[in-house]
């Protein structure tokens, strides 16, 4: 071996070999044009039909993807609060920062980040991957990362339910419960 070689080879095993990055991923194939998917992830209604109970959508970089899984709390504790697309693809990609349920507080104080992409697959169906990266590691992160790696799934089962049966989501039930839930923890 050349000695230019050999320290090429040598300062190789130097470098310390990195893992993949931990990551949610997901997919869903839809009964629904690419315009139909891509109106349900950049659209307040679109958003009510499948996702939450109410949304603040501007679908642009910078623009509020926030999504309110409990919309009576609190500012700050109503689900995705203050939320921002990073970045906008029409009809391909959008992007967003992401934080962790208000229960974990430590992990919730920070964000990931979440890509969607939309690939056609013929007229009438649409292919949607999920990609949920950036976390940390260790406590509260660890169990925000199974958190989302179960609830992710139920959204995109959501998803798939909605454009299945031709119904948007009726969110009456969880209302009501969420409603009660309060009532009961009220002073009184």
């Amino acid at each position: 071996m050349k000695p230019a070689a050999a320290l090429l080879a040598l300062a190789a095993c130097a470098v310390p070999a990195f893992g993949a990055e931990r990551a949610i991923e997901k997919e869903t194939v839809l009964a629904a044009t690419l315009d139909q998917a891509w109106e349900a992830w950049t659209t307040r209604d679109g958003i009510r039909a499948f996702f939450a109970p109410d949304a603040n959508v501007d679908a642009r970089p910078g623009g509020p993807f926030e999504i309110y899984i409990d919309p009576g709390a609190a500012p700050g504790l109503k689900g995705a609060d203050d939320m921002r697309f990073l970045a906008v693809q029409p009809k391909k990609m959008i992007s967003f920062t992401w934080n962790a349920p208000p229960h974990l507080p430590e992990a919730r104080a920070q964000r990931t980040v979440v890509v969607v992409r939309f690939v056609p697959v013929d007229e009438k169906q649409t292919r949607i991957t999920l990609h949920h990266t950036a976390w940390g590691d260790g406590g509260e992160w660890d169990k925000a990362y199974a958190y989302f790696d179960r609830a992710w799934g139920g959204v995109l089962g959501n998803l798939k339910k909605r454009f299945g049966t031709g119904q948007p989501q009726d969110w009456r039930p969880w209302l009501e419960q969420l409603r009660k839930m309060r009532e009961a923890q009220a002073p009184k």
